[in-house]
């Protein structure tokens, strides 16, 4: 695991933090939104990032703990840790009403 100063908040790709003061994030301070950001819309060069500075085993633990994450981002990082699915916070808390653009083959089915 790589120190946190080799790495700074500059070196993830510009559109992850769209909606924050990239000046105002710190690696240590805002560990769990990094994760969460770069795990729904990171490239392949921010997950190499999060994964030197925090560890496989870090990131699984710290996004456990997410109410809300992409299925597409809760299955990558279950397979990648080994972690069953069901341990995940996110996929027990389900949205009470899921978003309009949400089009998964359950939904046609209803």
């Amino acid at each position: 695991m790589a120190s946190l100063q080799q790495y700074s908040i500059t070196d993830f790709s510009p559109h992850l933090f769209w909606d924050t003061d990239r000046n105002k994030l710190d690696l240590n301070a805002n560990k769990a939104q990094i994760i969460q950001q770069v795990l729904e819309y990171g490239l392949l060069a921010d997950w190499l990032i999060i994964y030197n500075v925090y560890g496989l085993e870090s990131i699984a633990e710290t996004s456990s703990k997410f109410r809300q994450l992409e299925p597409r981002a809760l299955s990558f990082i279950a397979a990648l840790s080994g972690t069953a699915p069901e341990s995940f916070r996110c996929y027990s808390t389900r949205r009470s009403i899921p978003p309009h653009w949400n089009f998964s083959r359950n939904d046609r089915d209803r």
